[in-house]
This record gives structure tokens, sequence and C-alpha cells, in this order.
């Protein structure tokens, strides 16, 4: 059986970029842009994440920004492959009862899913500064200036963007958040220019002062005092004692090629969990217009859903089971059948279905390769607005269970279940890519798809993010975007699924760098605004 996919079809009419010196991708043309011109200035691959990490904090600031946190995956040009992670965990104070005595609730009481509460330690800022001074090679100050220029000199606002803004009209109720993120009341329109001179103020602060001037002294008194004094629990403390962390990532080989992910607290074991069962099943030898091939992915990935939406947490506070083994992954494929299989995926530790994030991905022509990805959780995080600082605040502490028994329950100095995560994968010795897909639980699927795409179906770069995508819900159903192969829906509905189409936005945003053999190339999720540039 042909299994080759047409990919004339995927219309999205872009081409994979390919460039010599440097390719950036992410989800904002202004923010590539920054960091393609910090490679061309001379900075290399590290440089060029954190300057387009910072500028999208000012172009796409309800996906992301200084008050949440930063991950990353990278192949460096000396041939290391490392994991780095910049997350702070719940404040000293956050303990299960002082948050029910907050919420009014009884045992049965659930974690807040927005405002002060779920405010958990920011570990961006420290990220960015320390990702610089061990691999870039220019300050935390010249990554800073691009984002300074569009915050204080204005911006337009793009089409995806303009519209995830309309969710701060109504999350927005305090006359300091409005008057930051808002136009006389409302979210700016496209083409709309818009800024952000509190934000600006604050970078170029911490361009200044460096990353200190965020967890000690008068800002962070700013930032433990906007919390408190809205109900929450953040001290002053617990900014100051806050470090990143360089941890070993896991990975597991498919179809020859090795995919690396990042560790508990962080959901990069659901994706390696499925991608073992996936190729357990042989889920990729399946044409791609096939139903079997929809199918089998879909029950690998719920059952890798179900185990890590259980297990992972804090490593320090609890044991996570080796979920990316492939021993692990062979017993949990004698579950999957012909029908769909009735697994639950949901409850404490599942990430919000509504959430965003962004991913940038970028190579160099010495050598390195990074995937970068920085998030406040949800849609402006907590909804949390620091005064006078255009700092939003995550909402990451939603993720905590309030049952003590359960393994991701919250206790003081934990960090959540986290879902982001940067990908990294090595095709051959010297051919590796930097990727990932943005979205909240359509991370790790996203993951999946998007690898068999290129390592089952071999498309290219930019197909494989073209490709029509599927997206498993906590509630059981099944989304397809409405380009998907004529015939498949109905055939999976009889084999079980509850099946339902969405809006193409639904499906997460993904980015891919790849350097193979002295070129670089580059792709962009047609979903979003984003580009993949280079020179």
């Amino acid at each position: 059986m042909d299994s080759t996919p047409d990919i004339d079809r995927f219309d999205s009419r872009r081409s994979t970029v390919y460039a010599q010196n440097g390719v950036v991708a992410t989800s904002q043309p202004l923010a590539a842009e920054a960091g393609v011109t910090m490679l061309r200035e001379g900075g290399n691959a590290f440089d060029a994440a954190v300057t387009t990490a910072a500028a999208l904090n000012v172009v796409e600031p309800m996906s992301t920004g200084i008050g949440g946190d930063v991950f990353a995956l990278y192949h460096t040009a000396d041939g290391d492959v490392g994991a780095f992670r910049s997350c702070g965990g719940a404040p000293a104070e956050a303990t299960r009862d002082a948050v029910r005595e907050r919420v009014g609730g009884d045992a049965s009481a659930a974690m807040p899913s927005a405002g002060p509460l779920s405010v958990t330690v920011p570990g961006t800022v420290r990220g960015w500064e320390r990702l610089l001074e061990d691999h870039g090679r220019r300050s935390l100050a010249a990554a800073l200036d691009p984002a300074i220029e569009y915050a204080t000199e204005g911006f337009p606002v793009s089409e995806v963007i303009a519209e995830m803004w309309t969710v701060a009209e109504a999350l927005f109720d305090e006359a300091d958040a409005r008057e930051e993120y808002l136009l006389d009341g409302r979210s700016p329109e496209v083409g709309e220019m818009m800024r952000l001179p509190d934000l600006g103020s604050t970078f170029r602060t911490l361009a200044e002062a460096g990353a200190d001037a965020f967890y000690e002294g008068p800002l962070a008194d700013r930032i433990a005092s906007a919390v408190r004094e809205r109900g929450g629990l953040l001290a002053a403390d617990d900014l100051a004692g806050f470090e990143p962390e360089y941890v070993d990532p896991v990975s597991t080989t498919y179809r020859g090629a090795e995919v690396y992910e990042l560790p508990p607290n962080n959901q990069g074991l659901i994706a390696l969990e499925a991608l073992n069962i996936a190729e357990t099943v042989d889920a990729g030898s399946y044409a791609y217009d096939s139903v079997e091939r929809v199918h089998y992915f879909v029950e690998s990935l719920k059952r890798a859903f179900h185990d890590g939406h259980h297990y992972i947490t804090d490593p320090e506070f609890e044991a996570v089971p080796a979920l990316g083994s492939k021993s692990y992954a062979a017993d949990r494929a004698t579950t999957v059948g012909q029908r769909a299989g009735s697994v639950s995926v949901g409850g404490p530790g599942a990430p919000p279905e509504d959430g965003d994030t962004v991913l940038l991905t970028v190579a160099d022509e010495a050598g390195n390769v990074v995937s970068l990805i920085n998030s406040i959780f949800g849609q402006f995080g907590s909804g949390v607005v620091v005064p006078g600082t255009g700092i939003t605040l995550q909402n990451r502490g939603s993720s905590f269970s309030l049952d003590p028994e359960h393994p991701n329950r919250l206790e003081p100095g934990k960090r959540p279940f986290h879902t982001l995560i940067p990908g990294l994968v090595r095709f051959d010795r010297d051919d590796w890519a930097a990727f990932g897909v943005m979205g909240g639980s359509m991370q790790p699927q996203g993951h999946l798809q998007v690898l068999a795409n290129l390592l089952d179906y071999d498309m290219p770069l930019q197909a494989a993010m073209d490709a029509p995508r599927w997206r498993y819900f906590e509630n059981g159903s099944l989304a397809v975007e409405d380009r998907f192969p004529e015939g498949i829906l109905p055939k999976l509905t009889r084999r079980g699924h509850d099946v339902t189409v969405r809006p193409p936005t639904a499906f997460g945003g993904g980015q891919i760098t790849r350097l193979s053999g002295g070129v670089i190339s580059g792709a962009t999720e047609p979903r979003k605004d984003g580009v993949a540039t280079g020179f």
C-alpha cells in the first residue's frame, strides 16, 4: 500500500525556508525579524532565541511574558545536547488548607483556574539571563533592545493575535490592567498600532540592572504586593530564592530518529510514551489517508495522556514512573484495539484546553540548534497585572490538585505539572532539528503528529506543519480540521470516536528549524501569524 500523502492539497501555499547563516521560526513576524537581526549582528542561536522571546512578550502579550516560565532544548555547536528549565514553584505559604480557606471550599474544592491564588514564581527573566551567560555572545540588554522599541514606539497588531487579544476585555476588571492592554476599553483591531509603555519601562530596568532587579528590591516587592493585595500568597522571599536549572533530557527512538523531550515536571514523557505506543502498534505503517492511521495514533495518545496527567509532577516531591520506556509502552499497547477505547484523560494535571503559549526555533551556521518555549499559561495568565509595570503573571498554579492523595497535589515550593515542551530530534549524526507545537494539551499530540509526518510519511518541513491535525479533548471528543481527507470522519465515528470539526486555531501552533549538511531550513505554523525567516 502506498502510504505517501498528496501534500499538494495542504493549502498554506508556503515553501520550506532555506538559508546558510541562520533561520528563526516563530508565531509573529516582528519577533522573528528581531531574532534574525540579532544573528546578523553577530549573535548566535541562543542570543536570537532570547531576543525573539522578549519581542514576543510585547507583540503577543496574551501568550507569553516575564511573568511566566521558560524552557529550552538545544544541540550546541560543540555537540552537547542539553535541557534547560526555568520555572518557579508554589509560594511558601501556599498550603492546601490556605487555598481552601481563601476559595471558601470544602474538601472537594479545586484550584482556581486564574486569579492571584494561581500565581507561581515566574522563571523567565533569570532563565533568559542564564542562557545568555552560559551559551550566548550578547548581553541581556542587547537582547531586550527590540522589545523595548516595540513596547515604547508601538507595533501594528497582527490578525490571529488581534482575535486572541479580545479575551482581555472580559478578563481585566481593574483600571491599571485595562489601561495597559486595552484601547478605550476594547482590544486592538487588526493592523492597529499598540504601545505598552509600562512594559517597555520594565524591560529598560532589566536591561540596566539585570535579572536581579526582577527578583529582589522594589520591583520584586511590587510583584508580591500585587498578588497579596488581591488575596494571593506570593511573597518577595519566594522571588528572591528562585534559580534556573539544567536537567537531563529524556528521549526515545522512533523510526531510527532520536527524539528528546523535557523530563517531569514537564509533560515530555507524554509525547515519548505516545510515540512508543504508536511504534509498537505500527500506526505509521498505514496509508496517510486511512482511518487506521488516525485511529491508532489517537489511541496511543489517549493512553499516554491518561498516564501523564496522573503521574507527572515535580520529581523532588513524588517519584514519576518511567512512562517513556519501550517496555512500559509495550504493556500499554496491548490495550489498543480496533475500536476507540474508553480512556480518562482529565482531572488534576490536565492542562486547560483554551491555553496558548509561544514557541520559537533557531539554528545558526556555527551548529547551534535551539527550541525555546515561553508562556504565562492561559491567555493573559492569571489576569493579575502588576500596576505600572505591564507584567502579567502566569496561572501555572491552576494545574495543582487540592486532593492530598494526588501526585500533583499542591505543596509549598513545589513546581506544578507543566505543559511546556520544546522538542529536539536527531535524524542522523549531523542532522538536527528543533521543533515544537504550542497550545496546552495540544503540545504532546502535536509533537506526535509532526514527527509522524516527517518520519513515517517523509514530508518536507513546511508540509509537516501544514498537514491537517486532530486533537483529543478531555471530554472524550476527537476534534479534526475540516481539511481532513474525505471519508475519514464517518469511518472514525463508526470506530467509536466522538468526532467534531473545529477551526484551525484549535490545533496549536508549530515551528521547526533544521540543520543538515551545512544547510539550515525552517517552517512555520499556517494557523498563526508567524514566519520562518533566515539569511
